[in-house]
């Protein structure tokens, strides 16, 4: 059964995420949880049972959480009931993907065309998204690369633990 910090600490990531990102409350709420809890796997009973929510208000959330690579569900050979877990991939650097932006860039220019005979100001907004996607898709692969080193020296100094670990 999970302590009151437990519970106040999925409260507080449940908020966060339904304000930045737009989560229903129970998603991030969720994910809160599965950071902290122990045994690190549950159930969707458990999980129902832990965060006092009904098993469809779960099995929605893990769904939602699945879907952005958050949580997976395993199952152990001769068990019946699946177990939900953070995924090891959610550690890696989410929305940081170059090809996003360069879609975003390109809708971007689709638009900028429809007001290719608009004053100056008109097209400014636009202008400056096109400028800021290729930005971002010319810069994220960059930054990527430099957090993988950053974290290779956090773990061969002891300061990260090693996957696995």
């Amino acid at each position: 059964m999970p302590n009151d910090s437990q519970l106040i600490f999925a409260d507080h990531v449940g908020r966060f995420h339904a304000r930045q990102y737009g989560f229903p409350p129970m998603a991030g709420r969720l994910l809160g949880y599965l950071l902290v809890c122990d045994p690190p796997q549950e159930t969707i009973d458990e999980l129902s049972e832990a965060l006092l929510a009904s098993r469809s208000a779960i099995t929605g959330a893990v769904k939602l959480l699945e879907s952005y690579g958050m949580a997976r569900r395993t199952r152990a050979a001769g068990e019946r009931m699946d177990r939900v877990s953070l995924d090891p991939a959610s550690r890696q650097p989410q929305n940081f993907d170059s090809a996003i932006h360069e879609e975003h860039a390109a809708l971007f220019r689709e638009g900028l065309a429809l007001l290719a005979a608009a004053p100056p100001e008109r097209r400014a907004p636009l202008e400056e998204m096109v400028a800021l996607a290729e930005f971002l898709a010319e810069r994220l692969p960059k930054l990527v690369d430099e957090w993988h080193t950053h974290r290779d020296t956090l773990r061969a100094s002891g300061k990260l633990p090693s996957p696995g670990a």
